[in-house]
């Protein structure tokens, strides 16, 4: 199944693919599909190479004409071209499974009305799990797809929705129709698409720069269509054509943008050329914070970004994944500040993408941003925090480093020069370059070709009267990573005015460069009441604040006036605690006392998840307990004074029925479910609902009877994932025994339940349910890798791993278990190290806090 850099490299130097023409018959049951290919390229002649396919079964494979027997040249992943001519054509006519897994093709039948819906997913290299291809970036071609398929169904692929040419005849007595899509522009067949199924549409369109009128669809199952907000989408992405055309001095380089909200999908969304596949769960049937609506933004303008660069311009190879991921990151919340109503989306970005880039970057398995990326393994594991987060985090300081319309002129001019074509990391970094005068080479080595992240603190003497007479900023390197890289950043300076919030009284931006940088222009300053580093977020680094700076903000997190250095400070407080520097406790205490006064609800979000985290693994096992029932108190106190209906009562709400444990709070969520307790303005729908009977299950309150009884009034794919994850949350060993056989000795559950029941296992207030499974888990891992898909296999190494056994008896099993991995066990090892890593700052951050 894999494929090296080298082989991916000799391939490109042997052929050039100028078409496909791929013929798809999707009315042959509920296993298989019928897949034919055509593919015309060049070729050095007398050369053999080879085609990605994979098949469950090759029915004939022919060369220029000349039939290849099928058991000899393919074996199910690659079909074997020997002899090839100047110029080739090649047919291959194949059976192929569908998916449940969220590669490939994937197929789902909805509860609700038992209608099937496929869709693909291609991203990394799963376009060959569909048709025949030569399945890398830089091979692109122009894509021709027939689609043979039920006639009550809508069939949307990257080029417009053709009208059916004929209807033909089921075997099962239901009509097909066939669908004859025209030829794409060049594209690399991972942002190829099939969308298939009675899929139902909201149609609109959008006129581009160049006054051309651009095709606008939104789809969703028939199930869903009641909750599309529709309107909203379009809004947006209206919004995102505005800004991108005008950035990129390039219009929307496709013939019409579709958006298809699909079930079980495995990300956020996925970026293919004029037909972007969406999380079904962006569609909201039930109320849903503003962080969410805000996560959904960001995603619809961030696959629109990537029409541009990623389709229109796409890396080479995979080493350049991050400059795709990170660009369409930073673009995407660049635009939603500049250009829609989410205009607090840098403080968004601080909260939730740095805050995961430092965790990634903190790993043992941390790498540079620029990753040599050996195979199509190493792509796979690499989906990370560096990829996405860092990149973005980088870029954005790249931005600061180069200014922001020298930025924007290098990035114009790249998309003028490298359209329909393939590139590497240089071609952008020679057109910054020009566009800013700047040399970024030694830039580019200390960002992109080193990992790890530094710390910034201040250093700074004050004379008897209050002013400042020397400042300094410092820089460490962080864990085994020793790189200390420039810096462009703001320092600024923080007073409490008359009505008692902190204002920002001065703001000096500089060059950070070294282990010591003086700030001679903040010498005879008053010293501030605070004093925060990298304000405004330009930099990416961890940073520190003083002593007295410290007292104020912990005193007075809540009044600052902004949102961004809030959430600064609030990140440098769960980096302490993180890292053993501070009590855990004591970071628990500053969200309680502050967090009603946060006023941006991603930054709710986030303090509440890592509160959990807090009080699940860094508070003391001593006073895990007391400190969680304490904390879920505090949470009702909260939601109790906070504004009728507001996104701060729906979270609080929320973050307690996830913690609570003593007879008073179950009683309480009881109460919630069933009525006979009220909080104004609060709405417990059906998805709060889910909530609260998963937190009595959880609690020991409710079991398979008050599970079933609400799957009844609810079976659709949402509840039905709900009620796997309420179900494995049963706190009694013969229901964590019959999840576990069905995770991991059967597996036949879809992507989308596996990860439920995966969430819903580990759910537990007594963590000895999870004991008889530890070593369980170090037996059956091995096998899961070899068997299951990369997706699959990912949900339970990681979700799986007994980290809330928190002990150090888990961190030498882990150890045991690593030293026996053979060496071509890359992905495991990598994932094993990561899990290591998270008991272990464990048990340094309870340690910290045992005082």
């Amino acid at each position: 199944m894999n494929l090296t850099r080298a082989e991916a490299r000799e391939r490109a130097e042997l052929i050039a693919v100028d078409s496909y023409e791929v013929e798809l018959d999707l009315s042959r049951g509920e296993k298989v599909f019928g897949t034919t290919t055509a593919v015309k390229f060049s070729a050095r002649p007398g050369s053999s190479t080879f085609i990605d396919a994979v098949t469950a079964d090759v029915l004939s494979v022919t060369l220029n004409g000349r039939e290849l027997d099928p058991a000899e040249v393919s074996d199910g992943v690659r079909i074997q071209l020997p002899e090839l001519a100047a110029d080739n054509e090649l047919l291959v006519v194949a059976e192929a499974p569908y998916m449940n897994t969220g590669e490939g093709l994937h197929r789902f039948v909805d509860p609700v009305d038992q209608e099937v819906y496929l869709y693909t997913q291609f991203e990394v290299p799963d376009s060959r799990r569909v048709f025949a291809v030569f399945e890398q970036p830089d091979l692109k071609a122009s894509f021709t797809f027939t689609v043979i398929a039920p006639s009550h169904w809508d069939v949307v692929s990257n080029s417009p929705t053709p009208v059916p040419v004929e209807t033909i005849p089921g075997t099962d007595g239901g009509a097909r129709s066939v669908w004859e899509f025209t030829p794409t522009p060049r594209l690399s067949s991972y942002v190829t698409a099939l969308i298939a199924g009675p899929y139902q549409s909201v149609r609109s369109e959008v006129v581009s720069a160049d006054g051309k009128a651009t095709p606008l669809g939104i789809f969703a199952r028939k199930s869903l269509m009641q909750y599309l907000d529709a309107d909203n989408i379009f809004e947006l992405t209206r919004q995102g054509f505005e800004f991108f055309e005008a950035q990129f001095g390039c219009p929307y380089p496709f013939e019409k943008y579709d958006q298809l909200f699909v079930p079980e999908f495995n990300a956020g969304a996925m970026e293919n050329a004029g037909a972007v596949t969406i999380l079904e769960g962006y569609i909201f049937r039930s109320k849903v914070t503003d962080a969410q609506v805000e996560r959904r933004a960001i995603t619809v303008l961030h696959e629109l970004a990537h029409m541009w660069f990623g389709d229109l311009v796409t890396m080479r190879w995979w080493n350049d994944l991050w400059l795709n991921e990170s660009f369409a990151e930073y673009m995407s919340h660049l635009a939603a500040v500049e250009n829609t109503r989410f205009d607090r989306a840098w403080t968004t970005f601080a909260s939730v993408e740095k805050s995961w880039a430092y965790r990634q970057d903190q790993l043992p398995t941390t790498h540079p941003i620029f990753a040599e990326i050996n195979d199509l393994e190493d792509v796979e594991v690499n989906f990370d925090g560096i990829t996405y987060a860092k990149g973005a985090s980088v870029l954005r300081q790249l931005v600061a480093w180069v200014g922001p319309e020298e930025f924007m002129a290098g990035v114009r001019e790249y998309f003028r020069k490298h359209a329909w074509r393939n590139t590497e990391l240089v071609d952008l970094m020679a057109e910054l370059e020009k566009a800013s005068g700047r040399d970024l080479d030694r830039w580019g080595r200390l960002w992109l070709e080193t990992a790890g992240v530094n710390t910034l603190r201040p250093e700074l003497s004050v004379d008897t009267d209050g002013t400042i007479s020397s400042f300094a900023i410092l820089q460490a390197a962080t864990g085994d990573q020793p790189t200390i890289r420039p810096h462009r950043l703001a320092v600024g300076f923080y007073n409490l005015n008359g009505a008692g919030k902190l204002e920002r009284v001065h703001r000096e931006e500089l060059d950070v460069d070294g282990a010591r940088t003086e700030v001679p222009a903040l010498a005879g300053l008053p010293r501030p009441d605070l004093i925060l580093l990298n304000d405004d977020d330009l930099a990416y680094a961890k940073v520190r604040l003083d002593p007295a700076s410290l007292a104020t903000a912990t005193a007075h997190l809540k009044d600052f006036g902004q949102s961004l250095p809030r959430t600064l400070v609030w990140g440098s407080a769960w980096d302490a605690a993180r890292d053993g520097e501070t009590p855990a406790r004591g970071y628990v205490e500053l969200i309680l006392a502050n967090i009603a006064e946060e006023s941006d609800s991603s930054v709710i979000q986030v303090q509440l998840r890592q509160l959990a985290t807090t009080l699940n693994f860094y508070v003391a096992a001593d006073h895990k307990e007391a400190t969680a029932t304490a904390a879920a108190d505090r949470l009702w106190e909260l939601a109790s004074g906070v504004p009728a209906g507001s996104d701060a009562q729906l979270q609080f709400v929320k973050s307690y029925a996830l913690l609570a444990r003593s007879a008073g709070q179950l009683d309480t969520v009881s109460g919630l479910l069933e009525g006979s307790l009220t909080l104004p303005g609060l709405t417990v729908d059906q998805d709060l609902r889910w909530e609260l009977i998963t937190s009595l299950v959880a609690g020991g309150r409710a079991g398979d009877e008050a599970i079933d009884a609400e799957l009844e009034q609810d079976n659709t794919a949402t509840g039905q994932n709900a009620a796997a994850l309420a179900k494995a949350a049963i706190p009694t060993p013969e229901a964590k025994a019959a999840a576990w056989e069905a995770i991991v000795v059967r597996g036949e559950l879809s992507n989308a339940l596996q990860g439920s029941a995966v969430s819903g296992f580990t759910r537990v207030l007594d963590t000895s349910l999870l004991e008889p499974y530890a070593e369980k888990y170090f037996d059956a891992v091995p096998g899961i890798v070899k068997d299951r898909t990369h997706a699959l296999a990912q949900q339970i190494v990681v979700g799986l791993y007994p980290a809330q056994l928190t002990t150090q008896a888990t961190v030498d099993r882990t150890d045991e278990f690593l030293a026996s991995l053979p060496e071509d066990s890359a992905a495991l090892r990598r994932m094993m190290l990561e899990n290591r890593d998270g008991v272990a700052r464990a048990l340094r951050a309870r340690q910290a806090d045992v005082g």
